[in-house]
């Protein structure tokens, strides 16, 4: 069965680095596209950062220069490399997924989130 996973959500402090993964799991062919997202209670949900098939990134102007995104096929894992945070990045990040079950057949998938806390 199908299926995102995020991992390594933890509390930092101001300033400090987090990387956090997002796993798929199951019988599928092949990761597309993939979003990082980042809700906080009584905010909207967030696009932080994107990754292509091909490896093209974007990000919001809230995290550029300070989060990086990035793929390595092989494990069907997408990273969040995030340094400089700040108390606004606390939030429970949620990775979304264009995955192919079958060849041209792509579902979108959502992980359950994992949640980070900048405090000092």
């Amino acid at each position: 069965q199908l299926q995102l996973r995020e991992s390594g959500g933890d509390l930092v402090q101001p300033g400090g680095s987090l990387r956090i993964s997002c796993a798929a799991s199951g019988t599928f062919s092949g990761i597309r596209d993939v979003r990082w997202y980042r809700q906080a209670p009584g905010k909207p949900r967030e696009l932080v950062a994107s990754i292509t098939n091909g490896g093209t990134t974007d990000y919001s102007d809230s995290v550029r220069g300070r989060f990086t995104i990035s793929r390595d096929d092989t494990r069907n894992t997408v990273y969040l490399q995030m340094n400089n945070l700040k108390a606004e990045d606390t939030a429970a990040y949620y990775c979304n997924a264009d995955i192919e079950v079958a060849p041209g057949l792509p579902v979108g998938a959502w992980g359950q989130g994992t949640r980070v806390t900048v405090s000092s």
